[in-house]
């Protein structure tokens, strides 16, 4: 027999039913030693794995342990260690048997081979890991010190305190205590009316206004976006700009409005796909399109398109399941129970949805629009009531126009690319459209040979959208428009033979924006003959306006000399564009002078579906093609044009998700090895068999299915994923320490009773998170004092068992905020897109693209919230990077805090820290009394909410003295250190000097920096 003890992995699956009778002392040896035990020695070689598994022997699963390998001697024989394989095999002196194998590890200390007889001479059960069991809540009812308590939170903590010997902290001061509230509900300081106010009304209903504040989603919507990975800008070496801001207006405003977080999670997953959907549902499918877009020239897009999908999968892995899932997408996880088959069939669910682009509308905007379809959707069933026969008419008028129609043959090309090589156009399905994707390109060329026998006459460019461009296309431009150069179509008789041009003539088209003459004719844009007229300073273009513009349309051109293709003859056909077009299809015909028809050519798309297979937007293009070629109905064609001549231009966009059509739907593969182009057998959606199972009896679209699997409240994840986020937030380590985690590698955390009573309690009160915070911040554990003795900090140096408050540094932003805050200088405004800050020149000038558009906002704007701050991936902001914030690159759910000297150079030096200790200056001299030591004690009570102590006054009052004979003899500029120009002085209130705004510019300083200034408590 032959297994092995190796590296620190674990797997371990699902454990047959009748193995989780063991009773709860066993379960937890099991779970607490003996599992992470054959983790980190055992189950690389021996687990779920199959293609790394050695011998045959399987450790994850008692049976298969019982079983042994392929010797069939038996691994483990229950309640007799002495005739166990594996207690053999790590006792043995023989080296070539001996386990773990010599000589890459050490043999197991006597301690732990003990451990393993011991609980095999108990029967060596296993138990299913903690976190994959549904959470319940404990019984609060015991407990003659959990009685005194009313809190159940109390009471929970308060038990495992009593078993570990540790006793709970006093209370916080009520000054503290108030700080302390206001950073983890909004992540700000309290002001000093606030502060009274707290002391007034007590905790419960400064809580309850807190809850209420708009400032409240600003301060947790950005933890979200850790997780979501937002960022404004694309990713890799372009890094180019997004719209996707108003994503993060929705977020802060669903958080506000305390959307129940399963509702949260559905709609961010599958909002487009909900009944009620609407254009917020539509926006919070952003969430999955946050990834990093890759537009650098020559890439692979399928390649890149894996390389987001697999993104997409690690973000819901973390931020929503808390577990990892990256080892899966090549090969079966080697820490969790997720086989590589159980991987691609979580990628299934996300893989069939196109990267969409929207116009987002404000609520006027969408008011409007709706008016303009009422008003235009009664003006068509006027002419449904005045027109008896109206059906018979637009039947006749579809039957007259597909008998002019030419008999068009597609062409599939084997040979699509760019000069440029940054284009790399594909087909689409078996419709041989082209789908033009990579890098925008002024040029194409296309190569193939037509499947027509007979003469040809003519050729058809059809110019149409797709839910992948922006706004459906058909163009790439930012609106989705675009502008062709020049159509150019040469053939050659032989693969080897010399191409030879072909001459064109008669262009027509369904639609052609009008004559637009520039730089004084020499450019023009408009008719389709402009399409063939070897100018290529014009273009043809096809823009019908706002609301209308994302349409497809066609033009035609026919042969000056028809020609014969022979059997190995090749064509192909040449685009020169400004715009580029996103998707088209090329197509020949033998019909005698060949010409696009008037009619609109998405009229003509719906034209060719069947009867039954026709959408409600086919049905209403064809309808409106009938009218408008009507003379009967010439009135309401006027008015209808006139309406739309009111459609409002957008105030932005947003990145989202949006469901092929079946016609279109997209196979998954599992792809072996996790590489793009390798993809083996078809893996249909489905979700992993140690977690809850999906309801199977609906019909709504799979993404759906999936998003309400996700928060079924049979699942053992999501609320507790959820609970520990928050539990991190507001104590800095969440009561699972890896947030990101909480799969097989994680002991049963040390509360997990509260754990689960928390987790199953936001769900019995509809999922609500400000009812959570309610519950964890009125606890008397939350109130606590930071404050510890080196006795317990002894004891308990990382706070597991919750025997104190909070006390770590904050959050970048929130630092950033505090400083704002306190110096007056904040600028509150819900929404909007981002601010851009200040960064240094030489952080500009290194970026490979240069941001032209990087120009520092001013007034109020720039002293907007850290949350709205432009967030560029290759260009992180160094002060923010300085105290750890991510950089967007992936799903970030725990920032790990750091020390190092740049913290305190950021926000001693950095440009809206000085500026902010400008502000504070000036706002100290106005607010207080004429006094120093006056003004020292409101400067303490702004910045860190406490009176100064006597030895903290005279160093201020030492630090002002010097600075002010600095200023005095002429050694440093009042002008300069106030304002940062040596001509200007800041506006000072009254009976104060220049040398005392500098004085107190350089206190302000020092006082931003204090670490109980950037730290709760």
């Amino acid at each position: 027999m032959k297994f092995r003890y190796q590296v620190p992995l674990l797997i371990l699956a699902l454990i047959h039913p009748a193995i989780c009778n063991a009773d709860d002392g066993q379960k937890d040896i099991f779970l607490d030693q003996i599992q992470p035990l054959l983790a980190e020695h055992c189950l690389q070689c021996h687990g779920q794995d199959e293609n790394t598994r050695e011998g045959g022997l399987r450790l994850d699963r008692r049976q298969a342990a019982l079983e042994g390998g392929d010797s069939e001697i038996p691994t483990i024989v229950p309640n007799s260690p002495d005739r166990s394989e594996l207690i053999r095999r790590l006792t043995t002196e023989d080296e070539s048997e001996r386990m773990p194998p010599s000589p890459d590890h050490p043999r197991l200390p006597e301690a732990q081979i003990q451990l393993l007889s011991n609980w095999i001479q108990d029967g060596a059960d296993y138990a299913t890991h903690w976190s994959f069991v549904a959470p319940r809540k404990a019984d609060l009812s015991n407990g003659q010190q959990e009685a005194s308590l009313t809190h159940p939170v109390d009471q929970l903590v308060a038990r495992v305190q009593k078993r570990a010997g540790i006793k709970s902290s006093p209370a916080a001061d009520d000054q503290l205590l108030c700080r302390r509230l206001y950073l983890d509900t909004i992540g700000l300081p309290p002001t000093p009316e606030q502060r009274r106010r707290f002391k007034e009304v007590g905790l419960q209903a400064t809580l309850n206004e807190l809850l209420n504040s708009p400032r409240y989603g600003e301060k947790w919507a950005r933890h979200w976006m850790d997780a979501a990975r937002y960022s404004d800008t694309n990713g890799y070496e372009k890094d180019l700009k997004r719209e996707q801001w108003v994503w993060r207006e929705w977020v802060i405003n669903a958080i506000n409005e305390d959307l129940p977080f399963d509702a949260f999670i559905i709609q961010q997953i599958a909002g487009d796909l909900l009944p009620e959907g609407n254009q917020e549902t539509l926006i919070a499918t952003g969430f999955l399109r946050n990834s990093m877009l890759n537009e650098e020239g020559a890439i692979i897009p399928e390649q890149f398109r894996m390389v987001e999908m697999f993104d997409r999968i690690d973000c819901v892995g973390k931020a929503v399941l808390g577990m990892t899932t990256q080892c899966a997408q090549c090969h079966s996880h080697k820490y969790d129970p997720i086989s590589m088959t159980e991987y691609y069939g979580l990628f299934a669910f996300l893989n069939n949805s196109y990267e969409a682009q929207s116009w987002i509308y404000t609520d006027q905007q969408q008011a409007t629009i709706g008016r303009i379809k009422r008003e235009n959707e009664e003006l068509e069933n006027q002419i449904k009531s005045r027109i008896a026969n109206w059906e018979q008419q637009v039947q006749s008028f579809e039957n007259l126009t597909k008998q002019h129609l030419a008999k068009w043959t597609p062409v599939r090309f084997h040979d699509m690319n760019s000069v440029s090589g940054l284009n790399h156009p594909v087909h689409e399905a078996d419709d041989l459209s082209i789908l033009m994707l990579g890098h925008t390109s002024a040029d194409v060329y296309l190569i193939g040979k037509p499947s027509i026998d007979t003469e040809v006459t003519g050729i058809q460019l059809e110019v149409l959208t797709h839910s992948d461009l922006p706004f459906n296309g058909p163009g790439r431009n930012p609106v989705g428009s675009w502008a062709v150069r020049e159509l150019e179509v040469l053939y050659r008789e032989t693969p080897t033979s010399e191409w030879q041009k072909l001459a064109l003539t008669n262009a027509t088209a369904d639609y052609s924006s009008a004559d637009e003459q520039q730089d004084e004719g020499k450019k023009a844009v408009g008719p389709v003959t402009y399409l063939i007229d070897g100018n290529d300073q014009r273009q043809w273009k096809s823009d019908r306006g706002l609301g209308k513009r994302n349409a497809s349309s066609v033009a035609v051109v026919q042969l000056e000399t028809p020609i014969k293709m022979p059997e190995q003859g090749e064509i192909k056909v040449v685009m020169r564009m400004s715009d580029m077009v996103g998707c088209c299809r090329i197509s020949l015909t033998s019909d005698p002078a060949p010409k696009a028809s008037t009619v609109a050519h998405d009229a003509v798309l719906a034209m060719s579906k069947a009867l039954d297979s026709r959408t409600n937007e086919d049905r209403s293009a064809i309808f409106t093609a009938w009218r408008l070629q009507n003379a009967e109905t010439e009135q309401e064609n006027n008015k209808i044009a006139e309406s739309w001549r009111a459609f409002p231009t957008a105030r932005t966009s947003v990145l989202h998700l949006k469901e092929r059509v079946d016609s279109k739907k997209r196979i998954t593969h599992r792809l072996d090895r996790g590489n793009w182009d390798s993809p083996k057998e078809t893996i249909d959606p489905h979700v992993p068999s140690f977690l809850h199972t999906m309801d199977q009896d609906t019909a709504e679209p799979a993404r759906l299915r999936f998003a309400r699997w996700l928060t079924d409240s049979r699942s053992p994840l999501t609320a507790r994923v959820m609970v520990n986020r928050i539990w991190q937030q507001i104590f800095g380590t969440g009561l699972v320490e890896t947030s990101e985690d909480l799969g097989m590698r994680t002991k049963p955390p040390v509360q997990q009773a509260l754990l689960d009573w928390l987790a199953v309690d936001l769900m019995e009160h509809n999922w609500s998170r400000k009812h959570l915070l309610n519950r964890i911040l009125t606890s008397k554990t939350y109130q606590q004092t930071s404050r510890i003795s080196a006795e317990s900090y002894t004891k308990d140096p990382t706070n597991l068992y919750l025997a104190r408050g909070p006390r770590f540094r904050a959050d970048a932003e929130v630092i950033r905020d505090i400083a704002l805050s306190v110096s007056g200088l904040i600028h509150h405004q819900i929404g909007g897109p981002s601010v851009i800050p200040p960064v240094p020149q030489n952080v500009l000038d290194y970026n490979y693209v240069y941001p032209s558009y990087w120009k520092p906002a001013t007034g109020p704007d720039r002293y907007r919230r850290a949350v709205y701050s432009f967030r560029k991936r290759s260009m992180p902001d160094p002060s923010m990077s300085s105290l750890d914030a991510p950089n967007a690159d992936t799903a970030c759910v725990r920032r790990v805090r750091s020390n190092t000297p740049l913290a305190a150079l950021t926000t001693l030096n950095e440009t809206i820290f000085i500026e902010a200790a400008r502000a504070l200056a000036i706002r100290i001299l106005k607010e207080s009394q004429d006094s120093d030591t006056e003004r020292i004690r409101h400067a303490y009570l702004l910045c860190v909410s406490r009176l100064p102590n006597a030895a903290e006054e005279q160093r201020m009052i030492r630090l002002l003295d010097a600075q002010r004979t600095r200023v005095a003899e002429g050694w440093l500029n009042p002008r300069m250190i106030t304002t940062g120009n040596a001509d200007q002085l800041p506006e000072l209130p009254p009976n104060t000097t220049p040398q005392d705004a500098a004085a107190w510019t350089f206190a302000a300083r020092v006082l931003l920096n204090l670490d109980e200034t950037i730290s709760k408590n």
